[in-house]
């Protein structure tokens, strides 16, 4: 078994020596839903997968438009919002022995997304502009909760379960 401080030098060295070649680092939602696949099914059900459907057809080659509906459509086969437009790249991170290590993980590129992310489009810049009330917008896109407790059910079951402590009889 491979030490954490050898993961993480292989896992940073990676990095550097792709980022020096200029490699795409998007690996696609699709690359996600093996590991996340509540988080990918909340995705596809999001008004973020289908982005760019809601341009028209003029606007799906405006620059301006697709910066927020498409923002990584060079980088990516998909153009809609992605799960690695909010959360960063993937191709450093998404190897499970790196998402096991969430330090790890972040070291490489994962991103957890902010309120200031998320108001780079939620802006008052936006020609559909309606009120961005940031928490409220988190509980739309919730694509966790269920995935984490569903893995904390998980763990909970396979946990070896202790007996009862007896009870002395007087």
């Amino acid at each position: 078994m491979r030490s954490r401080a050898f993961r993480v030098f292989s896992a940073l060295l990676l990095a550097a020596c792709g980022g020096l070649a200029g490699a795409a680092d998007f690996t696609g939602p699709d690359s996600c839903k093996g590991c996340h696949p509540e988080a990918y099914d909340a995705w596809m059900k999001s008004k973020h997968a289908r982005a760019t459907e809601t341009l028209a057809e003029g606007q799906k080659k405006d620059a301006r438009c697709l910066s927020c509906h498409a923002p990584d459509q060079a980088e990516q086969t998909l153009a809609a919002v992605t799960c690695e437009t909010c959360h960063g790249g993937g191709q450093y991170y998404s190897p499970s022995y790196v998402m096991k290590d969430p330090e790890l993980a972040r070291l490489v590129g994962l991103v957890d997304p902010s309120e200031k992310q998320c108001r780079t489009c939620h802006d008052a810049s936006s020609p559909s502009l309606r009120p961005f009330d940031f928490k409220e917008a988190l509980k739309a896109i919730d694509h966790w909760s269920a995935e984490r407790a569903r893995k904390q059910q998980t763990r909970a079951d396979a946990a070896p379960s202790t007996p009862a402590p007896a009870t002395a009889k007087k």
